[in-house]
């Protein structure tokens, strides 16, 4: 079984342009999740997915791969399915490029359970959170069922706890995929759905033509780099893991 991470990093963020060529303690942002994608035990190939030129050439000066595609695609999933149409793979990972503290024991999380279950056509994880943050419409939900499927994604707070609090914990989803790679082809060839339009969430395009959704628990949090504070956040949280070391 062939598998393939496939990270997509934009140049043009509306609200950090450049945000993968960013300096994070002097390594491009790109780099640090290059590096932590390496360190997966199941990605046999590694390819970053822009649609430009600077990043290209960043990714080629610290040693890794990387793959032009067009400026018209709308969305990273976009980005790696046209990259993927060119691999030999059995499974194709989505490992977001502005995640630089992503953890390689998460990315080999969400290929498990397409390893274990030949019929699975998707897998994406999801971390506890606390009930404060649960409001916040930055901070995507997620709620499963008995079998770890994906019921339902929202912006909104789910589960609304009427009595004020509710058992189990409250799951962040994290924005990292594993598709087989004919169901990927397939899924971005779909059309918005109503529910994905409303929500702006694209995973709820399979829910709602009756895809099952694995939704995996991991422990370790990573953080998006969507603006230039989200950046020095990652920064001091770098700074006092290697006090720590």
């Amino acid at each position: 079984m062939k598998i393939i991470g496939v990270i997509p990093a934009r140049y043009g963020s509306t609200r950090f342009p450049g945000k993968p060529l960013a300096s994070l303690h002097g390594k491009p942002v790109i780099q640090w999740v290059y590096e932590a994608a390496t360190k997966s035990r199941y990605l046999e190939r590694i390819i970053v997915a822009t649609e430009d030129v600077r990043i290209m050439r960043a990714v080629w000066n610290f040693g890794g791969e990387a793959m032009l595609t067009s400026k018209k695609l709308q969305s990273g999933t976009d980005r790696v399915a046209e990259v993927s149409k060119r691999m030999v793979a059995d499974i194709i990972v989505n490992i977001q490029g502005d995640e630089p503290l992503i953890s390689p024991k998460t990315i080999d999380a969400v290929i498990h359970p397409l390893q274990r279950d030949k019929r699975l056509l998707m897998a994406t994880a999801a971390t506890p959170i606390k009930s404060g943050d649960n409001a916040s419409p930055n901070i995507v939900k997620v709620v499963i069922d008995h079998f770890e499927n994906a019921l339902y994604f929202s912006r909104s707070s789910i589960p609304y706890y009427r009595n004020g609090s509710g058992d189990g914990p409250l799951l962040q989803h994290c924005g990292l995929y594993a598709y087989r790679k004919d169901f990927l082809l397939k899924f971005t060839k779909w059309k918005q759905t109503v529910l994905e339009k409303t929500e702006s969430l694209e995973q709820l395009r399979a829910l709602e033509h009756g895809i099952r959704i694995r939704v995996v628990k991991v422990a370790q949090k990573s953080i998006g780099v969507d603006t230039k504070e989200d950046l020095e956040r990652v920064k001091k949280l770098v700074r006092r893991r290697n006090l720590k070391n």
